[in-house]
């Protein structure tokens, strides 16, 4: 690499360093990131993350396992199963796996419900193996397994379809979302992205027009984020939005169906 920029002339030699150097940063950046998350426990006992550099958390304060339940499993999966009571598979995509618990919940609801799921989703930071030790939602489903396969499910398996249960087949993907394709459609999107503040790129209409191309017709996208700007954008592409009574310790959340 350095033989080749000796070999450009002065200028580009320039361009080509500013660019080095920047990549550099923003790798140093990324790692930071990374190693700046801070264990707490939610007012429900349960545990998640909070990244100090960005002034986020991984889950509400008032309750990380009542959080995802009750927005992605009793306003997602559950709404779904209410309009289509006959189907025997569900196709979930995830944006965002983070820590895994949405996963777990939704294997949960698989199996008590005796419907398949096929599981899709994409992270770009993945959490070691002694972070997801330190969050104990293994703890949590002892009716999924043994403590060992589910801590193997959360922090191995990527990039290659797993079968976790004979009701539940999921596919992680380290990747970036915006460089993720799938070959499937979905009918439930889970939409999981830290908040606009931390994460803006992943709430403007390109990023949720993305999600959307891969719902099916009466599909449903769900998500813990009730921003005005959000709502029109999902509006003026087509979906049917619905605000809905948030989980404890948020007003709203939003929920919309792809029409027919």
């Amino acid at each position: 690499m350095s033989g080749l920029i000796l070999s450009l002339n002065p200028q580009k030699r320039f361009f080509h360093l500013i660019l080095f150097l920047w990549q550099l940063f923003y790798k140093m950046l990324l790692c930071k990131k990374m190693i700046n998350k801070k264990l707490f426990q939610t007012s429900d006992g349960s545990f998640s993350l909070a990244c100090e550099d960005i002034k986020e958390t991984y889950h509400s304060r008032h309750g990380a396992l009542q959080e995802s339940q009750y927005v992605y499993i009793e306003k997602g999966l559950e709404h779904w199963r209410k309009r289509n009571p006959e189907a025997t598979l569900c196709r979930v995509f995830e944006m965002g796996f983070g820590t895994g618990l949405n996963m777990l919940l939704a294997a949960s609801f698989a199996q008590q419900k005796k419907v398949k799921i096929y599981f899709e989703t994409v992270e770009n930071d993945v959490l070691s193996d002694a972070v997801h030790e330190q969050l104990k939602y293994v703890d949590h489903f002892p009716e999924l397994a043994t403590q060992e396969v589910r801590m193997d499910l959360l922090a191995n398996h990527w990039n290659v379809h797993f079968s976790f249960l004979p009701e539940f087949q999921c596919l992680k993907n380290n990747q970036d979302y915006f460089e993720w394709k799938s070959a499937e459609n979905f009918d439930v999107i889970f939409y999981d992205a830290f908040g606009a503040h931390a994460q803006s790129e992943m709430w403007e209409t390109r990023a949720l027009e993305r999600s959307l191309d891969y719902l099916n017709k009466g599909g449903v996208w769900v998500s813990y984020c009730a921003k005005g700007s959000v709502r029109r954008s999902l509006e003026a592409l087509g979906m049917q939005v619905e605000r809905l009574a948030g989980p404890p310790g948020k007003r709203e959340m939003l929920r919309a169906v792809k029409l027919e």
